[in-house]
C-alpha cells in the first residue's frame, strides 16, 4: 500500500474512532476538569435501618452472599454488582448510582444510603467505579484512545507537508509533559 492510500485510511479510521469515542473522551475531560477546579459533586446520605443485632464479617469468604442475605432479611431492595472492602467498611458498587455502605460501629453494624448527584456520578464513572460493563467499555476506550493518538501522529508523519509540524508539536508536548510531571 502506498503512503497516500495508507494516510487516507488512517485519516478515515482516526475520524471514525474519534467520533465514536467522543462521548467517553468528553466524560473524562469534563468530569476530570470540574473535579480539578474543585467541583467534586455531592452525595446525599441517609441512614438505613437494620434489624437489631445485624452483623457482617468483612473478612468472610462469603461476604457477598452474606450481604445479599442481610438485605433480603431486612426487606431492603438494593441491587449491586460487587463489593469494595475497605477493612472497616464496605461499599456496594457501582458507586456511580445509589449505593449502600456498611460500617462496623460501636453500636453494631451501621448502614448508609448514598445518592450521588450527576457530577459525582460522572466522577465515579471516570474513576472506574461504575458498572462492570462500563468498566469493560472504559478499557476498550483506552485502547481506542491509543489508536486515535497513534493514528493522528502517523497521519502527520506520513505527510511530507505536515511531518515537520507534527514533530515540533510532538516534541513540545512531550517537553511540557516531562517538565510538569517532574516538578
Amino acid at each position: 500500500m502506498d503512503t497516500v492510500k495508507l494516510r487516507r485510511l488512517l485519516v478515515l479510521l482516526h475520524l471514525y474512532f474519534a467520533a465514536f469515542l467522543a462521548p467517553a473522551f468528553l466524560l473524562v475531560a469534563v468530569s476530570g476538569g470540574l473535579y480539578l477546579m474543585g467541583n467534586k459533586g455531592k452525595t446525599t446520605t441517609s441512614s438505613v435501618t437494620l434489624p437489631a443485632g445485624s452483623v457482617l464479617d468483612f473478612n468472610s469468604s462469603t461476604l457477598e452472599a452474606d450481604v445479599r442475605a442481610l438485605l433480603q432479611a431486612s426487606g431492603i431492595s438494593h441491587e449491586f454488582e460487587y463489593i469494595r472492602n475497605r477493612g472497616t467498611r464496605i461499599e456496594l458498587r457501582p458507586t456511580s448510582r445509589t449505593y449502600l455502605e456498611f460500617k462496623q460501629g460501636e453500636v453494631g453494624l451501621i448502614a448508609t444510603r448514598h445518592v450521588p448527584d450527576f457530577q459525582k456520578s460522572m466522577i465515579e464513572l471516570h474513576k472506574g467505579h461504575g458498572p462492570r460493563i462500563f468498566k469493560t467499555y472504559q478499557k476498550l476506550v483506552a485502547l481506542g484512545l491509543f489508536g486515535v493518538i497513534f493514528g493522528g501522529l502517523m497521519v502527520g508523519l506520513l505527510s511530507p507537508v505536515y511531518r515537520p509540524r507534527t514533530l515540533i508539536a510532538s516534541a513540545l508536548g512531550l517537553g511540557v509533559f516531562l517538565v510538569l510531571a517532574l516538578l
